[in-house]
């Protein structure tokens, strides 16, 4: 059996300037980078202005376990069997981090023969985007540094500083670290700490920006410090978001590349789901949909955290209206919900499945209250038995929800038709009446209470000391009627990675708040979730080569 990057290594690859031809794309709105992956040009988001959207499918999951669900693979895979019936589909997917890359989970760009390629670039240095985000995070907190050094006109209080310094790598040492040491001449010595580059402010504003004139103004509107008097300091107040701009001005531009069937995709953006808003950019979503008549996009982690806040926080800023949910599953991982240890999942079990199936159940009711239609995808293992596919099926006809046993992995397009057909029936014949599920404009509080209880289904929140001041903070800065991303485990509808299925008789606890000006929402942080994760016992990069002719190998 071949490797995910062997499959992508033998790929017959279309020259991108034909697989942006094929969308009606010229060759003067694009800019390659190389033979097999472009920039976008600026100038097609005007000429595309006058031309209808086609219909936004929205992949998501329910929780991840160790046996994986592959929501990756089923985004890509539903793209290309629309193209095996006849459709004109166009996909959107966030650009991989380098931190799951070389850590534990390995990379985005899906799997088996449901891939995007070149699968080595993209899982690595692609075009550069999050470098020129790190660079540019970086640039303001040099800034800060040095005004501080400089005099310090704007009063800034080194102890109040909100801003941290990033890097696209998982580093558990930089999480905590002391800056400016070696004397007077380096800086003023503080307290410091670094999150991984996917959860800066920088990265959620690069996705919910409309152009540059938008990102200039929301990076000035970054809340970086307090002065001494307790008074906010704003990025603009310190200069140089023009240079920040500059670094991100082709960072901007969605990149395009395609699939192993040559469907066309958009990579662009990468904020993790639950430590930021886990969408890709808003550019790409709406390009792909002028491109497409139909735009597949996914949301990181399960639909507590990353549709929820596609639906809550970017379609509410981008005025997008979701017509599917495609809610992605594996009968593994229901089983593992219902007690069963990694190892022995593969062996059938039906009262495991009934157990842990109400996960799926809470999930497909969580997607229904934003008014969205739900498509359960199955994501099927050879392991899979005739029974526990049985009971699934039937589980789902009582939920009054199409089903479909995919094999996009193994089958590539061509294993997911019947998921592609019921998709587009589904949005044929019942009509989406999308909305948020809540009112921004209510208290961080009310809207915290509606997250707890309607979405992890807890019996409400508690708040630590800290986050009761900094909610006063954001309230008292006028910034109480925004969106709320919480950061919080993927692992359970909780705030706790261990209760698995759907937990009962628990409260989310809220730690702390950090107002996100820029990107125009508060995050809320819950349990023990970190910005900078850690590299486990046995990195995925130890198993990463490359040989002398530069090939390279063991990314998966």
């Amino acid at each position: 059996m071949l490797t995910d990057i062997e499959i992508a290594s033998n790929a017959k690859m279309l020259k991108i300037k034909e697989v942006a031809s094929n969308l009606g794309i010229s060759e003067e709105d694009l800019e390659p980078y190389g033979y097999y992956k472009a920039k976008l040009s600026e100038q097609l988001f005007s000429k595309l202005e006058n031309k209808e959207n086609g219909k936004l499918i929205l992949v998501t999951a329910i929780n991840p376990t160790p046996a994986g669900e592959g929501k990756t693979t089923i985004s890509v895979g539903l793209a290309e069997s629309m193209a095996k019936i006849g459709k004109n589909a166009v996909l959107a997917l966030r650009e991989p981090s380098l931190g799951p890359v070389f850590g534990i989970k390995g990379g985005a760009a899906g799997g088996g023969y449901a891939q995007v390629v070149p699968m080595e670039d993209i899982n690595l240095h692609f075009t550069g985007d999050m470098h020129a985000i790190t660079a540019a995070n970086n640039l303001l907190c040099a800034l800060i540094d040095n005004h501080i050094q400089q005099g310090n006109a704007l009063r800034i209080d080194q102890r109040r500083i909100l801003l941290k310094r990033c890097l696209d790598m998982n580093d558990r040492a930089l999480r905590n670290i002391v800056v400016g040491l070696g004397g007077k001449v380096n800086g003023v010595p503080r307290e410091d700490s670094f999150q991984i580059t996917v959860a800066s402010e920088v990265m959620a504003i690069l996705c919910l920006s409309a152009d540059l004139a938008d990102l200039k103004a929301r990076l000035e509107r970054m809340l970086v410090a307090y002065d001494l008097d307790g008074k906010p300091v704003y990025a603009k107040a310190l200069g140089g978001c023009g240079a920040m701009t500059a670094l991100l001005k082709d960072a901007l531009k969605p990149n395009l590349v395609q699939t192993l069937e040559n469907t066309p995709a958009i990579m662009h953006g990468g904020p993790f789901a639950n430590i930021a808003h886990g969408c890709n950019s808003v550019r790409a979503t709406k390009l792909a949909l002028k491109l497409g008549d139909y735009c597949i996009t996914e949301a990181g982690f399960g639909s507590d955290l990353g549709a929820e806040k596609f639906f809550d926080i970017k379609c509410r800023f981008a005025g997008l209206k979701p017509s599917c949910v495609v809610l992605v599953a594996t009968i593994r991982a229901l089983k593992y919900n219902g007690g069963i240890p990694k190892t022995e999942l593969t062996a059938e079990n039906v009262e495991a499945l009934k157990k842990g199936i109400v996960n799926l159940k809470t999930h497909i009711e969580n997607m229904q209250k934003f008014g969205v239609p739900v498509v359960v995808a199955i994501n099927r293992f050879h392991s899979d038995t005739e029974a526990e596919i049985d009971v699934l099926k039937s589980f789902c006809a009582e939920m009054g929800v199409e089903v479909s046993l995919a094999e996009i992995f193994a089958k590539g397009g061509e294993g997911g038709t019947d998921l592609a057909e019921k998709v587009c029936a589904t949005i044929e014949n019942k009509p989406s009446n999308f909305k948020p599920l809540y009112d921004e404009k209510l208290p961080i509080k009310d809207k915290l209470d509606i997250l707890a209880r309607e979405i992890y289904r807890a019996d409400g929140v508690i708040y630590t000391a800290q986050a009761e001041k900094a909610i006063k903070e954001i309230e008292a800065l006028g910034f109480a009627d925004i969106p709320v991303c919480v950061a919080k485990t993927q692992y359970s509808l909780s705030d706790d990675p261990g209760k698995l299925g759907k937990p009962q008789g628990f409260k989310i606890t809220v730690r702390d708040l950090k107002l996100s000006a820029g990107a125009g929402f508060v995050v809320a942080y819950t349990g023990d979730i970190m910005t900078m994760p850690g590299l486990p016992k046995v990195p995925a990069a130890n198993n990463i080569d490359c040989d002398n002719a530069g090939n390279i190998s063991g990314l998966f």
